[in-house]
C-alpha cells in the first residue's frame, strides 16, 4: 500500500509539473494578464487533466457506460495531445533564443534624433522660464517609463517569440494527433508475411493465418470498428483466423453488442481466440463464454490438430495468474508429437522463451501495439523481446502484430495498426 501511494504521489506530481509547464508556455507567456484568453487557457489546463484521469478510472469506478463514452473522447485525446505538445515545446526551447537573437540583429538601434540648430535674433536669446524640448519626444516602452523603444523592444520581442514557438508547437501536436486518429478510425491495413517452417508438410504450403490482436473495444472504439476489422479479415480469405488477445476494455454487458460482428468471421478451418491481459481487467471468463457464442473457439491452455498438417495451441495470458488461469505450457504442449509443426497463440511476446523450451515452431502474439505512440516504442522495447515483426529465438520464430485498435487515446504515431496474414511455407515445396 505504501509503495502504491508513493507511486501515486510521483505520478500526480509529474502530471502537475507537466501541466504547469504547458500553462506557462501556451497560456501565461502568450496572453495578457487578466484577459479572457488567459482565463480560458487556465481553465482548460485545469479541466482537461481532470477529464483524462476520469476517463482512465471511470470503468473501474462503475461509472455508467454512456457517461464513460462522453468522458473518454476529450479525456483520452488530451493525453495524446499533451505528449506531443510537451515534445514540441521542449524542442522549441532550443529554437527560442536563436529566434530572439535573429530578431535583435534585424532591429535598428533606437537613437534619439540630433537637434537641428535654428538661428535666433539676439533679442530673443534670453532663456525661457521653461525651455522647450528640442526634437520629438522619446517614445516609451511597456518595460518601464521613459525607456527608449525601437521598432520591437525586448518585451514585445519575447511575446512575439513565445507566440511563434507556442503556436507552432500546438499546430504540430494537433496535426500529429489528428493524423494518428485518422489512422485508427479508418481501420487497420493488411500486412502479409511469409514464414518458412521446416516441419510443415507440402500440403500446408501457402496456408494463410489471419492474425488480429489488440482490437480494444471500449467507450471509443465500438461496433463500427469491429465491423471494419471483420470486413478486412474476410477480404483476405484466410484458412484460419487467430484473435490473440486484448479484444475488449469493458464488460460483456456494455460491449457485447460491439463484439457481435465477430460472428461473421469466415475461414476454412475456423476462428480461434486466446485471452490477453485486458480480458482479465474486464471479466475473462464471461468474455470467453461470449466469444464462444459468437462462433470463435477459445484455446485455454489447449491444443488441436489442424487438418493441413500442424498443431495449433493457445495459452492463457500471464495476467491470468492472479486468478489461477495463467499460461500452462505443459498442458497445452507437453504430450504432443514433436515431429509435427506447432503454431502457438499467446498474447504477450514475453512467453517466447517458454515456447522455445516446448519446441514451438511459430508463436503469434500482439500486446505491444508496436509502441502505439512514438517514442513509446522505446519503452515497449525494454519490456518485450520483440516489439513488432518477425524474429527468431532458437528454433522458434516469433511474430508480433502491432494490433488492430488502440488503448487509451485512439491514436497511433509511428506504429500503424495492422491485420497480418501469415502465410506458412513448406521447405518441402
Amino acid at each position: 500500500m505504501v509503495v502504491f501511494l508513493l507511486v501515486l504521489v510521483v505520478v500526480l506530481a509529474l502530471l502537475g509539473g507537466v501541466h504547469w509547464y504547458v500553462w506557462r508556455r501556451l497560456v501565461r507567456d502568450v496572453t495578457v494578464a487578466g484577459g479572457l484568453p488567459r482565463r480560458l487557457g487556465t481553465a482548460a489546463v485545469v479541466v482537461l487533466p481532470l477529464l483524462s484521469v476520469a476517463a482512465l478510472v471511470s470503468a473501474r469506478a462503475g461509472v455508467p457506460f454512456r457517461l464513460q463514452q462522453v468522458i473518454a473522447w476529450p479525456g483520452q485525446m488530451w493525453l495524446a495531445v499533451l505528449l506531443y505538445l510537451v515534445l514540441a515545446l521542449v524542442v522549441g526551447e532550443a529554437v527560442r533564443p536563436l529566434l530572439r537573437a535573429r530578431l535583435a540583429r534585424r532591429e535598428p538601434a533606437a537613437v534619439a534624433p540630433e537637434p537641428v540648430p535654428v538661428p535666433v535674433p539676439a533679442a530673443e536669446t534670453a532663456p525661457d522660464p521653461a525651455p522647450a524640448a528640442t526634437g520629438p519626444a522619446a517614445p516609451t516602452d511597456p518595460a518601464g517609463p521613459g525607456t527608449p523603444a525601437g521598432p520591437a523592444t525586448d518585451p514585445s520581442r519575447r511575446l512575439f517569440v513565445s507566440r511563434v514557438v507556442g503556436g507552432t508547437a500546438a499546430a504540430v501536436a494537433l496535426g500529429t494527433v489528428g493524423y494518428g486518429t485518422y489512422g485508427v478510425l479508418r481501420g487497420p491495413r493488411v500486412k502479409r508475411v511469409t514464414v518458412p517452417l521446416a516441419k510443415i508438410p507440402r500440403a500446408a504450403h501457402g496456408y494463410r493465418i489471419a492474425v488480429v490482436s489488440d482490437i480494444h473495444l471500449g467507450p471509443i472504439l465500438g461496433r463500427a470498428h469491429t465491423q471494419r476489422i471483420v470486413d478486412t479479415i474476410n477480404s483476405t480469405q484466410p484458412d484460419l483466423i487467430a484473435v490473440v488477445g486484448d479484444l475488449v476494455d469493458g464488460t460483456v454487458e456494455n460491449l457485447g453488442p460491439a463484439a457481435e460482428p465477430l460472428a461473421r468471421l469466415r475461414a476454412r478451418h475456423g476462428s480461434f481466440f486466446v485471452t490477453g491481459n485486458h480480458e482479465y481487467f474486464s471479466g475473462a471468463d464471461a468474455w470467453v463464454d461470449h466469444v464462444r457464442e459468437l462462433g470463435l473457439r477459445p484455446l485455454r491452455n489447449e491444443r488441436l490438430e489442424i487438418a493441413a498438417g500442424f498443431d495449433l495451441a493457445g495459452v492463457d495470458d500471464v495476467a491470468g495468474e492472479s486468478e489461477g488461469r495463467g499460461p500452462d505450457f505443459v498442458r497445452a504442449l507437453g504430450d504432443r508429437d514433436r515431429a509435427r509443426a506447432a503454431v502457438l497463440l499467446a498474447h504477450q511476446p514475453i512467453v517466447v522463451h517458454d515456447a522455445v523450451r516446448h519446441g514451438v515452431d511459430l508463436q503469434l502474439s500482439g500486446h505491444t501495439h508496436g509502441g502505439q505512440l512514438w517514442p513509446g516504442n522505446l519503452l515497449a522495447d525494454l519490456a518485450n523481446p520483440t516489439v513488432a515483426g518477425l524474429e527468431r529465438y532458437g528454433d522458434t520464430q516469433l511474430y508480433v502484430s502491432r494490433g488492430a485498435g488502440a488503448w487509451g487515446p485512439p491514436v497511433r504515431v509511428g506504429a500503424p495498426s495492422d491485420i497480418t496474414v501469415v502465410e506458412l511455407a513448406s521447405k518441402q515445396a
